[in-house]
């Protein structure tokens, strides 16, 4: 029966807006005079929920709220979320970097962090020396990090630095020997934060192997954050997702991931970019997703026929007009480019309006897996880039029907490619 190692009760974490400090005096004196009557704390009542986007009229804000789950051995836990929504302020409390202002945390064994670039690392000291440093920190004796340090040397692949002060480390090698400590002094709890993204592919790599062989053969509890979802759908056994600091989800890690991705807000299928105050003298006008109906949708099927109409006017004229189109995953991976070199070869006139049209044509059909897209498009003079923008729309395609001929598409993950796809061009001058 797999044994429970780590216990997490309604852990809360408050913090206060706008000043450095616990509060001002008067504040103290009223946690004060609550204290000695036996009340609760009278500004744990208060406080705006962790909204990063929204100005707050209270001065004291909940980066946590009510968090509560357990961790059994050897199991992965991967907690996903966008920016700010409390995770590392949750691996803090639990790497015990600060404490929780509600609730309490019952662990068995050591516990292991990595949660920021270089961090418990002495930058005079070299890198053969923080090894001893952190392993001794970690409750390791001199001689079980002596027995672990070749080994460490070897995985980080700094060996030709090792003797040298980590101040002059790069930032990767630095992930690259502190991933190594964490993982090689045999830490009862492993605690990773969105270090990793820092390191190459290579190592990145690596690091996700030793995670799961210390998981799978070590019987080690590993606590996963991280923003690729690829990552973690390879190397976690359960999710947690966290928005506003509160969970929202806590369970299956496809089902966890499938819903994280799907909360990505999918456009109405219509941008005009001349309603955006911050967008000064674009040369792009508007932008529509059309059906067959040459109807403005968001959503389509998987082969379903798909028009991109872009409406662009310049101030002066455009003797050599490239525009481009491309189509990107929610990994940030390019799916699939367009670029209308053979097409358009007619100038750009001045204060002219022009749509672009961009066509799937019947032997170019694009398959997409079930998921959230996002274009991106420039306009270009030849070689110059007039106008970008990036990620600026999204659109979903829905799962196919069990009798739809398209649903004998493999699915695969998606491969860092670009693929230029066949497709027709139209440029209608108004």
């Amino acid at each position: 029966m797999s044994q429970i190692i780590l216990k997490v009760e309604n852990i809360s974490k408050q913090y206060r807006l706008g000043v450095v400090g616990t509060g001002t005096l008067s504040h103290d004196l009223n946690r004060w005079w609550h204290k000695i009557r036996g009340k609760e704390d009278p500004y744990l009542k208060i406080g705006a929920a962790n909204n990063r986007s929204v100005a707050s009229k209270s001065s004291y804000v909940w980066a946590l709220r009510d968090i509560s789950f357990e961790l059994q051995q050897g199991e992965v836990l991967g907690i996903i979320g966008k920016n700010g929504a409390g995770k590392s302020t949750l691996l803090k409390i639990l790497s015990k970097v600060t404490s929780p202002t509600q609730g309490q945390i019952k662990t068995k064994g050591r516990i292991a962090s990595l949660l920021e670039v270089g961090t418990g690392f002495h930058p005079e000291l070299t890198g053969k020396e923080n090894i001893y440093l952190n392993g001794a920190i970690l409750g390791m004796t001199k001689r079980e990090i002596k027995n672990k340090e070749q080994e460490i040397i070897s995985f980080s692949g700094c060996e030709g630095y090792i003797d040298t002060p980590v101040k002059r480390y790069s930032s990767g090698m630095r992930v690259r020997l502190a991933f190594a400590v964490a993982a090689f002094l045999e830490p009862d709890i492993l605690v990773v934060d969105e270090v990793l993204a820092v390191g190459d592919a290579e190592f990145q790599k690596k690091a996700i192997g030793k995670m799961q062989d210390i998981s799978k053969q070590d019987g080690r509890t590993v606590l996963f954050v991280s923003h690729n979802m690829a990552a973690v759908q390879d190397l976690c056994s359960r999710v947690i997702i966290l928005e506003n600091g509160l969970v929202t989800f806590e369970g299956d890690t496809q089902v966890g991931v499938d819903k994280y991705l799907n909360n990505s807000e999918v456009s109405k299928g219509f941008v005009d970019f001349n309603l955006d105050k911050e967008v000064f003298r674009s040369k792009f006008q508007k932008f529509e997703i059309q059906n067959a109906s040459q109807e403005i949708a968001s959503s389509f099927c998987s082969g379903e026929p798909m028009v991109f109409v872009v409406s662009v006017k310049v101030s002066s004229e455009i003797r050599n007009p490239i525009f481009s189109l491309r189509i990107t995953d929610v990994n940030n991976v390019s799916i699939v480019t367009w670029r209308s070199n053979d097409y358009v070869d007619e100038p750009l006139q001045k204060n002219q309006l022009n749509d672009f049209k961009i066509k799937l044509s019947t032997s170019g059909d694009l398959f997409l897996l079930d998921s959230i897209y996002k274009l991106s498009m420039s306009i270009l003079d030849g070689k110059e880039l007039l106008d970008y923008k990036d990620q600026f729309i999204s659109f979903e395609i829905l799962p196919n029907k069990p009798n739809d001929r398209f649903y004998s598409i493999t699915r695969r993950k998606s491969h860092n490619s670009i693929i230029f796809n066949e497709a027709k061009w139209d440029v209608v001058n108004q």
